[in-house]
């Protein structure tokens, strides 16, 4: 069937009626409030008496109602009561009905003034009444026939007339035009799945007529429950943020918590270490105090034995000159003997007063460097049993080991064999170089784990990214991807930061520690047995996954064939 679009003198006409059927509503709203408005209704038309005119039978109806309604019908019949005038009636003015509905006019405006001022007048961002003129009242209810929103009073007559009361009302909505299809000035009622666009009873047949359809509400209920889905998963969405919020502000906590700790063991230690050296200086000043007294007492001895032998020489030389000059044969012979003897004297050349202070200062340092030295281990110590809470459980990986190790079935222990074994080259192992990785690997955060050296004469250990160069000769540097320190001859330890460092270790240690934080680009390695730090790489930058790296070396005939060995973290040696 054919169907005609609404031309632009229809659209016009009918938003004439809209204005006009708005108007109407207004006063019939408010009549309600006052009389019954069931007694001021035309049958025909359903709503207040317009020019109320009266039959011969005496029933009442809109004069144009009435007229139009006798104009298309080809008997002059009444609505009411059905009986039929052979001619048409003459039509008589009801003036005291007339003026009645003119009265309850009146008062329903009054009315529906009063209610005015009594409901809430619309704010921004809330949608109007489109009948109120003046102060916008905020409307209850938007029509989607009407295309027309409503406060309270202007919304009675859609509660109450019969022929309004078949309009689709919802809550209230700016733009109501645009609920209207375009083209055909329809209401938007259905849902095309096929072009996912709301359409209009005649796009369904003319435009989209073979697309799929659902009505408006149905469609409705389908995107409302994919958004209360949606909104499930923004608000687990939102819970886990808070609770990483949670998580972040514990961690300050904790670091804060952390960083008191520190401060006060590192004040702690300092003190100590200002108290060592004040005690060491007064020590020093007390010694070299001792040192001079004693050298002044001992000048001072001297000094008074050498005097008391000049006053003896000199009482002899007195004697000696006396007798030399005697005429005496008899006397100068007589004593001579006894002035000629030895004086009472000692011999004074291999005697010095020679003050020891050179070795004070170094012994007082020395002294120092030892307390540091056990401040240093205490300090050590407290570290290694913070970071051995980061420990994880390693195992070797069988996948990347060069075919010359000898893994052992709980991936815990590796040394090199005599026979290389036959498996397949693939991409993750050495090939070459007997190494080896851990199945454990990391990119964020912290870890830890243990290594049994003991007895080994050459080993390497480390952390080394997941890119590396597993085939052929390899260079063991940050450079390249490595961060390791190694063994060699025995007793020769580097660190591998290309070039290499030489490392002086007091002794050798039989496990190591090696730690690792991500964030703070650090690496280090510690000597658990002696509770000292051999080595940390710092400032470094990750940007890959770490994985544990191990390589006992080569056999050496027997010589290196203990295995590096996976410890648990707190064994007892």
């Amino acid at each position: 069937m054919k169907r005609s679009y609404p031309s632009g003198h229809e659209k016009r006409k009918r938003k004439q009626h809209k204005s006009e059927l708005q108007e109407q509503q207004a006063d019939m709203s408010a009549a309600s409030c006052l009389r019954s408005e069931d007694q001021f209704l035309c049958s025909i038309c359903l709503d207040v008496f317009t020019d109320p005119v009266s039959t011969p039978c005496g029933h009442n109806f809109c004069k144009n109602c009435i007229n139009e309604h006798w104009n298309s019908d080809d008997q002059y019949l009444c609505p009411l009561c059905k009986k039929v005038f052979n001619t048409r009636p003459e039509l008589l003015v009801n003036t005291l009905l007339s003026e009645v509905v003119s009265q309850f006019r009146q008062e329903a405006q009054q009315k529906a003034s009063s209610s005015s001022s009594e409901q809430q007048a619309a704010k921004p961002g809330e949608v109007p009444c489109d009948v109120c003129t003046g102060t916008k009242l905020k409307a209850l209810k938007s029509c989607l026939v009407c295309l027309t929103s409503y406060c309270e009073t202007h919304l009675e007559p859609h509660l109450t007339a019969l022929s309004l009361k078949r309009h689709q009302l919802i809550d209230p909505v700016e733009n109501l035009e645009d609920r209207m299809c375009m083209k055909h000035d329809k209401p938007l009622e259905l849902f095309c799945k096929t072009d996912q666009t709301c359409v209009c009873m005649l796009c369904s047949v003319l435009d989209h007529k073979t697309h799929e359809f659902v009505p408006l509400k149905e469609e409705y209920e389908g995107k409302k429950a994919e958004l209360e889905k949606t909104e499930a998963e923004i608000q687990e969405m939102i819970q886990k943020r808070r609770l990483k919020i949670q998580e972040i502000k514990h961690s300050v906590d904790l670091s804060k918590e952390a960083a008191d700790r520190e401060k006060a063991e590192g004040v702690q230690v300092f003190t100590a270490l200002m108290e060592s050296v004040e005690r060491g200086k007064k020590n020093l000043i007390n010694s070299i105090n001792k040192k001079k007294k004693k050298t002044e007492k001992q000048a001072e001895d001297f000094i008074k034995e050498l005097e008391q032998e000049i006053s003896e020489l000199k009482k002899r030389s007195s004697e000696v000159e006396k007798l030399s000059h005697s005429e005496d044969h008899l006397h100068l012979l007589q004593n001579f003997p006894s002035l000629k003897a030895a004086p009472p004297t000692k011999d004074w050349t291999e005697i010095s007063v020679r003050p020891s202070y050179e070795r004070t200062v170094v012994k007082a340092v020395a002294q120092l460097e030892e307390t540091l030295s056990e401040q240093m281990k205490k300090l050590i110590e407290a570290e290694l049993k913070r970071i051995q809470q980061y420990a994880v459980d390693v195992t070797l990986d069988p996948d990347t080991a060069n075919p010359d190790l000898i893994l052992s079935d709980d991936g815990k222990q590796v040394y090199c064999g005599d026979v290389e074994k036959y498996l397949p080259d693939n991409p993750e192992r050495f090939s070459l170089c007997p190494d080896v990785l851990g199945k454990q690997s990391l990119s964020s955060g912290r870890f830890y784990f243990e290594v049994q050296v003991k007895e080994k004469t050459e080993w390497n250990l480390g952390v080394a990214r997941e890119s590396i160069d597993r085939k052929g000769q390899i260079t063991v540097s940050p450079q390249y991807g490595y961060w390791t320190i190694w063994l060699r001859n025995g007793n020769e330890y580097k660190a591998l930061v290309g070039p290499s460092r030489r490392l002086s270790l007091k002794s050798q240690p039989q496990k190591v520690g090696v730690f690792v934080d991500y964030e703070e680009g650090l690496v280090s390695f510690y000597d658990v047995g002696a509770a000292a730090l051999i080595y940390s790489f710092t400032g470094c930058s990750f940007t890959e996954k770490l994985y544990p790296y191990f390589s006992p070396c080569d056999n050496d005939d027997g010589r290196n064939s203990a295995p590096l060995i996976i410890c648990p973290v707190n064994q007892t040696e």
